[in-house]
């Protein structure tokens, strides 16, 4: 199902609507989705160079928007709306894990590692943060740090370097978001047990 649903973005990235499938894509990927914006934002990179900066705003905005409804869904529709999707995205478990260990610093930490590289996915850090009430205007603040500054780093690095760097970026992403996470695993348990 997702093979497919990556190859229609991939097409979809070089067609006149992209930049509004780019919006939309990074908007529910934030709340409700669970296929990384980069699917559909590197190939418009790779096809527009010249334009990778726009299309980075243009996903950095629409991400951090799309965070907002979910810090909504989580705060105001969970057991309702979150819950369900949740469930259907094998995602409640995590969720739970994440919701008893959670306080504002590990909200934190999670809205940088979730928006620089998806670990956890954002749709459950962003409904998490509204489900324990965590204050709407760090999180948003903290969105637009971690969104805005990791598409606007990938889109200068498509617009300088173009294909040579994307592939670079694919192999290399998980690894430099392993290594933050343990650094920030490391500094939160030395603060919390020293």
């Amino acid at each position: 199902m997702f093979e497919r649903l990556t190859q229609r973005l991939v097409a979809e990235a070089r067609s006149p609507r992209a930049e509004a499938s780019l919006a939309l894509v990074a908007f529910v990927e934030s709340s409700v989705f669970p296929l990384p914006a980069e699917v559909i934002f590197l190939p418009m990179c790779l096809a527009r160079p010249e334009r990778a900066l726009r299309y980075a705003l243009i996903a950095a905005v629409a991400s951090v928007l799309g965070g907002i409804f979910g810090w909504m869904i989580g705060h105001f529709l969970f057991d309702m709306v979150a819950a369900p999707i949740l469930t259907f995205w094998h995602s409640m478990e995590a969720f739970n894990r994440l919701k008893a260990a959670t306080g504002t610093g590990m909200i934190l930490t999670l809205l940088v590692t979730s928006g620089a590289a998806h670990l956890p996915p954002m749709k459950v850090v962003t409904i998490l943060a509204g489900a324990i009430g965590f204050n709407l205007w760090l999180f948003i603040l903290a969105a637009v740090v971690a969104r805005g500054f990791k598409f606007m780093l990938l889109g200068w690095a498509m617009a300088k370097y173009g294909a040579a760097i994307a592939d670079v970026m694919a192999r290399r992403l998980a690894l430099a978001a392993i290594v933050v996470i343990v650094a920030l695993a490391a500094l939160w348990l030395a603060r919390t047990y020293l």
